[in-house]
């Protein structure tokens, strides 16, 4: 797979007839769809324009939680970090450096990650309503970056496996903030809590492991 930095132009896929009119599983496989042989951040940033903060945090979550080659996980999880900082800063509209907006993906690599998670997506959003939102003032929505932004550094970190839990506990809050569902958000936020138990103790052990033989 040779996923890279995009040079040139690109295929743009269009999204304006589809605004607000479909769910983010069927916008998901659309772009999968048209999109042309590759497929740059910026686009998918495009497609997302004027929704939440938490479909971003859903959709860049996504690639994160099938297998994908050394270094993958550390360019495409550096968005959550900034989707994060943002909803921390208070911003009201996505912002992706220029580096990071035209790194592409292969049309293939794209569905694959499409087709993988669709079942999953699908399954959520016939069970998430709005119901019991708490983030209803700035402060809590800057408390919820922060917590977001902590598991995002977790999702980039190096480790084998390692960003598969958090980056689920980000998808499913990203989903949870989508329809202001307050009951998904308290799950993908416990998901978060063992997923940040399981790297202290993998970093507590490999940290032990590199001591006893140094």
């Amino acid at each position: 797979m040779s996923d890279r930095s995009a040079k040139g132009s690109v295929s743009v896929i269009s999204v304006d007839d589809h605004k607000h009119t479909e769910s983010l599983s069927a916008l998901l496989n659309r772009l999968a769809d048209e999109a042309g042989p590759r497929v740059t951040l910026r686009q998918l940033a495009e497609a997302l324009d004027e929704r939440s903060f938490g479909a971003f945090l859903l959709v860049f979550s996504i690639p994160n939680l099938i297998p994908l080659p050394p270094g993958a996980t550390l360019v495409l999880g550096l968005p959550l970090i900034v989707i994060a900082w943002q909803i921390v800063a208070g911003r009201n509209k996505i912002w992706l450096p220029e580096r990071l907006a035209n790194y592409s993906l292969e049309k293939k690599t794209l569905q694959k990650i499409v087709k993988r998670c669709d079942p999953w997506l699908k399954w959520m959003e016939a069970w998430v309503r709005p119901r019991h939102w708490p983030l209803r003032s700035d402060l809590t929505e800057r408390l919820f970056g922060l917590y977001i932004l902590f598991l995002a550094f977790i999702v980039v970190v190096p480790i084998p496996f390692g960003n598969w839990l958090p980056a689920f506990a980000i998808a499913t809050i990203g989903l949870a903030h989508t329809e202001q569902d307050g009951n998904c958000l308290a799950v993908g936020s416990i998901i978060g809590i063992i997923a940040t138990l399981l790297f202290s103790f993998v970093l507590f052990l490999t940290t032990a492991i590199f001591n006893s033989v140094v």
